[in-house]
């Protein structure tokens, strides 16, 4: 399974696709409340949502749709990345709700070298996330600092500082 790319990996206007996609529970939305210290009764209190709101239900934290959708791409995106260096925008498009399955897929929009180090580039993308209905839920876009085949190469390859497995005495 591949996990990140260097800069060379990169095309300008190539998708990927983020699989599996992510079905969050109520379980999810209150855990990731709860340590984010957001006890907005929106995503805490049914009776609150029932009675109080447009939805009637509670609807998921965007933030922790927008951290799924981040942690969807690494394996495509910034698995081999020494940096993200900025959340250029981040849209809350519809709302998100227990039992909704998020998917996410994200399009490369530029790249280029970096301008102070020659091992390593920077890749633009743009991630949107939608529901199982194909409704869009979330986009944003990001610059990511990632390394080039040479910076991978000089510093232990493609698992750097992986051991080896000990062989056992008989």
């Amino acid at each position: 399974m591949q996990f990140g790319r260097t800069y060379e990996e990169f095309e300008v206007g190539a998708t990927y696709k983020h699989w599996p996609g992510k079905t969050v529970t109520e379980y999810d939305d209150h855990l990731f409340c709860l340590l984010t210290m957001n006890h907005h009764p929106l995503h805490m209190d049914t009776n609150y949502a029932e009675k109080t709101t447009d939805f009637g239900k509670n609807v998921v934290v965007g933030n922790y749709i927008y951290s799924l959708l981040l942690g969807m791409s690494v394996p495509d995106i910034s698995g081999k990345a020494i940096a993200n260096l900025e959340i250029e925008s981040l849209k809350h498009v519809a709302p998100t709700f227990h039992g909704d399955t998020i998917y996410g897929q994200t399009t490369v929009l530029d790249k280029w070298p970096s301008k102070s180090k020659n091992d390593r580039g920077i890749v633009y993308v743009e991630t949107k996330g939608y529901k199982q209905d194909g409704t869009l839920v979330c986009v944003f876009r990001r610059k990511v600092m990632v390394p080039t085949e040479t910076y991978i190469k000089e510093r232990g390859g493609e698992q750097p500082g992986r051991p080896e497995l000990k062989q056992q005495e008989k």
